[in-house]
């Protein structure tokens, strides 16, 4: 068993950066990692989409300090309780079937490796839920429901806005909070990580703990990072920076953040001191070219995914290729079209489906809608536009994808 450090550098990192919330309290979090006894931690993920975003790097960082401290972590894929479907505003989701979880969370456990560590003296643990909860019966069920009220579950924000829009609430949905807090049950857990979106279903762990172990379980909610786009970042909508994206789309993407979120970015998601990020914002405040401070975001955010060595030459790309507008044959791709037997004329969505494998139809279809798509310094808004992709075809894709056709 690896030795618990009380490394009081890394326990205050852990307990204020980016944390919004600490059930019961920051001093009592604070004193029990301080005390030297090893606790278990965890952070679920619903495989909800197919990638992991660097708003989970936040809650997986978290996680990695704690390995360093020596406790035991557990990233935990919430595959059973992904049929509940934890509920969206605005929206009846759908229940999962097995074969869309499998798929979603496929190449998890490689892209969180990025993070964390899942070998070594203290390798953390991958889990899934399905273990436990698939084999509860309708008896231990009920037995469940019991330790909590219809009331209770009432106090949770995003239903009553549910009910109060008339959008209805699968009772799947409902339960979703009491399968997540068994979760905490049934791994005995000392801590739970998450965004401050999961507050209340941690809180339902943390009464189970109470009620069924007589345990206290400790409660740390983090701020959310939003998209590029500035919405919430969603594994189901794809809009995130994805931890599976390579180096020059994480970079290419940061850049696109607004001036207005680079502070929160560097804060959030990069180990620039605070002291440093303090100066930067003075800096602003005085009419300092945002700029190089956006580029020094995008890179650490790249770094902390990649390694330094892959954000130089992702910054690189990026200068080279966006800001100096030198499209040399190392930033190409080639395309061969008889060789993939994509008949031409072809649809443009169809071309982009085949040269980018790792996006879905609807993620393609909407960068074309957007105006995000340009064939020979052309915009193309229509995803099923037919065209005629000769020799010498160049083909741009966002801001940061070239296809020449040879």
């Amino acid at each position: 068993m690896p030795k618990v450090l009380k490394d009081e550098r890394l326990i205050e990192k852990f307990l204020t950066r980016g944390v919004e919330t600490i059930v019961p309290s920051v001093d009592a979090l604070r004193e029990k990692l301080m005390s030297g006894e090893r606790i278990r931690a965890y952070q679920g993920f619903d495989p909800s989409g197919p990638y992991l975003h660097i708003g989970h790097a936040m809650g997986i960082r978290g996680l990695r300090i704690l390995q360093q401290l020596g406790h035991e972590v557990i990233f935990l894929v919430g595959d059973f309780t992904a049929i509940c479907g934890d509920p969206e505003i605005g929206k009846d989701r759908k229940i999962m079937s097995e074969e869309e979880i499998l798929k979603n969370m496929d190449g998890w456990k490689k892209q969180a490796a990025q993070l964390i560590d899942f070998e070594g003296e203290n390798p953390a643990q991958f889990k899934r839920n399905s273990e436990w909860l698939s084999k509860l019966n309708l008896k231990e069920i009920i037995e469940l429901m019991s330790k909590t009220t219809v009331q209770q579950m009432l106090e949770r924000d995003l239903y009553q806005r549910k009910l109060k829009s008339n959008t209805p609430v699968g009772l799947q949905e409902f339960i979703y909070p009491l399968m997540q807090g068994y979760d905490s049950v049934f791994m005995n857990v000392d801590l739970e990580i998450g965004g401050n979106d999961q507050i209340f279903n941690m809180l339902m762990g943390r009464n189970l703990a109470r009620v069924m172990r007589n345990k206290e379980k400790f409660v740390r909610g983090h701020e959310l990072m939003e998209a590029p786009d500035t919405a919430t970042m969603s594994k189901t909508k794809g809009n995130g920076i994805n931890l599976s994206d390579k180096a020059e789309d994480i970079y290419g993407k940061a850049m696109s953040y607004p001036d207005e979120l680079i502070l929160k970015g560097l804060r959030l998601l990069t180990d620039v001191s605070l002291e440093e990020i303090w100066n930067i914002q003075e800096r602003i405040k005085a009419d300092d070219n945002p700029m190089k401070y956006k580029k020094l975001m995008a890179f650490e955010i790249t770094k902390m995914i990649k390694g330094e060595k892959e954000a130089r030459k992702a910054e690189e790309f990026f200068e080279r290729t966006i800001q100096k507008k030198d499209i040399s044959q190392d930033a190409t791709i080639k395309v061969d079209i008889l060789k993939l037997k994509l008949d031409t004329p072809a649809s443009l969505i169809n071309f982009m489906k085949v040269y980018n494998p790792d996006l879905s139809s609807s993620e393609i279809k909407r960068v074309i809608e957007q105006g995000g798509v340009e064939v020979n310094g052309n915009k193309i808004t229509d995803p099923y536009i037919l065209i005629d992709f000769t020799k010498g075809t160049i083909v741009k894709f966002g801001k940061r994808k070239f296809f020449e056709v040879e």
